[in-house]
């Protein structure tokens, strides 16, 4: 398959989504702003995009996808494939039913476990209360974005990627609608709106997978559960898949309480706020290559191919270090400008952005490995092994903890503790990565080819002039951010698209890309129709 156009496919769907995500919260900055009523609210949120990430696009898919493969590639077809889904949704049904009534009641504790109790801040019974309600509004979306994955995980097999990465979109619709049709002057009121719309996103994502399911031909019946074999295998490879695909996430989450016990009002949503920006290329690239990896590799492999699904990997590993390494240097070049176009209206504030710039510049240094992470675990899941990932996923939540208790209280003698969580995840992340690479290398199953190891100091090297040419070009559009939205619209897609620019002539430059390569690209194009 044309591994590009595949991603195109799905990373177009991908930037709707993250485009209106980023849509969201700027009326999220606007209206609510970085106070303890979005600090409530991003814990809330917290926990299912948590889940979504541990389970929908990390557990459940590496353990459901290359079995449902096997069952086709075996000889019984798709009916085959749909036979072992409807015995896993047995199974998974009624276990998120019951797990979601034990989180609905234990609303109290997750949250003060997520939030480190808002230490710092000393809330009120009142505004701890309130945190409590919006995280039980939220729970919900966990049963209904588990179901979606299985789902998800069905069309993905059949290689009709677009129908999955669409759903998100559904989501963050909800959002913008619950912001911009029931905002209202207090923050805390706007925040129970975004609280609830989470999980009518949830509802409208479940249906929109299950109408492509029926139109696809696949009709799911809810049996009575049954362990049996595959069921068993399937059980033993999700527990340690939702750790090792979920790093970042348990990652994520142990700096957000962190953040919470020992940190000032608005220190969490400073963090949101930068770890939106940095999910956007994460978002287009990482678990766009990752949704369309794991199904081509485990089938690869599962029809004896191993040169080919090795070949599949480094393309994509080559095509995630084009994309990311330009973000990483935009990111960390530009942080501040892009903040403040984006955010620092209505009742987000200079300091916010000079807070959120900051760690965003902190969080995109492991930009490249949060991708990578994507490339290298389908290596591991589509022979069935999710053990080893969980292992060295664990060794990353270990290093991201010890960092962040030695990162935060000393960062935060400067003010500038909010730096102090991402910084940890950021070096944790590329731990993890280089340890995935190193036993995948020492197991034979993957090593980076020549190609790769030519084009990425190019690449490299081709980011950082990038980078270099929009410290020139921000104090040029700066004055221009914080105007009407059109003027900020205008400036920000100036200092893109000058980015863009320079980044393909600085390509061409350093020899990272030539002619020859874009022949050979609308060569495969061609040849693919």
């Amino acid at each position: 398959m044309n591994l590009a156009r595949a991603l195109g496919s799905v990373g177009g769907l991908t930037l709707v989504s993250r485009v209106l995500a980023l849509v969201r919260d700027t009326l999220q900055a606007s209206y609510v702003g970085a106070s303890f009523a979005s600090d409530a609210f991003f814990v809330a949120f917290r926990l299912p995009n948590m889940f979504r990430a541990l389970f929908a696009e990390g557990a459940f898919s590496a353990a459901f996808i290359p079995l449902f493969n096997r069952k086709v590639a075996e000889g019984g077809g798709t009916a085959a494939g749909v036979d072992f889904a409807e015995r896993a949704l047995a199974l998974l049904f009624p276990v998120l039913l019951v797990m979601t009534a034990i989180m609905l009641a234990a609303a109290s504790p997750l949250t003060w476990a997520l939030s480190g109790g808002f230490g710092r801040q000393h809330p009120t019974l009142e505004q701890f209360a309130f945190a409590v309600t919006l995280s039980r509004f939220t729970i919900p979306y966990l049963l209904l974005i588990s179901l979606v994955s299985l789902l998800g995980g069905i069309l993905n097999s059949l290689q009709r990627f677009w129908v999955n990465a669409a759903a998100p979109i559904l989501l963050n619709v909800a959002m913008v609608a619950a912001l911009i049709f029931f905002h209202g002057d207090d923050p805390y009121e706007t925040a129970r709106a975004q609280a609830v719309s989470v999980t009518a996103g949830g509802a409208l994502q479940l249906a929109w997978l299950w109408w492509a399911c029926r139109r696809a031909g696949i009709s799911l019946a809810l049996r009575r559960p049954r362990i049996d074999d595959d069921v068993k295998q399937m059980l033993k490879l999700i527990v340690p898949a939702a750790t090792g695909a979920g790093a970042a996430q348990i990652n994520l989450a142990i700096s957000t309480a962190l953040a919470g016990g020992l940190l000032s009002a608005g220190s969490i949503s400073a963090i949101y706020y930068a770890d939106r920006l940095n999910q956007l290329p994460l978002g287009l690239i990482g678990i766009g290559l990752g949704t369309i990896l794991l199904p081509v590799v485990s089938r690869l492999l599962s029809e004896g191919r191993e040169d080919e699904a090795m070949e599949t990997q480094n393309r994509g590993l080559e095509l995630a270090l084009f994309l990311t390494l330009p973000a990483t240097a935009a990111f960390v070049f530009a942080a501040e400008p892009i903040v403040r176009g984006l955010f620092q209206h209505g009742v987000f504030g200079v300091d916010d952005t000079a807070r959120a710039a900051m760690a965003l510049a902190a969080f995109s240094l492991g930009l490249p490995s949060y991708v990578l992470v994507k490339v290298l675990t389908p290596g591991f899941y589509a022979r069935a092994d999710t053990r080893t990932p969980v292992r060295l996923a664990l060794y990353s939540v270990a290093i991201n903890l010890v960092g962040n208790l030695i990162l935060i209280p000393t960062l935060a003698r400067w003010n500038i503790g909010q730096v102090g969580p991402p910084l940890a995840t950021a070096i944790a992340s590329t731990v993890n990565v280089a340890s995935l690479y190193t036993v995948l290398a020492r197991r034979g199953h993957f090593t980076i080819d020549p190609q790769v190891r030519r084009k990425v100091p190019r690449l490299a090297l081709a980011a950082l002039l990038m980078g270099g040419a929009l410290l020139l070009v921000g104090p040029l559009v700066d004055s221009y951010l914080t105007g009407p939205l059109i003027a900020r619209a205008l400036a920000l897609t100036t200092l893109v698209g000058a980015g863009v620019a320079i980044y393909v002539l600085a390509c061409f430059v350093t020899g990272a890309y030539g002619l020859s390569d874009i022949r050979s690209l609308l060569r495969r194009r061609a040849s693919s129709r």
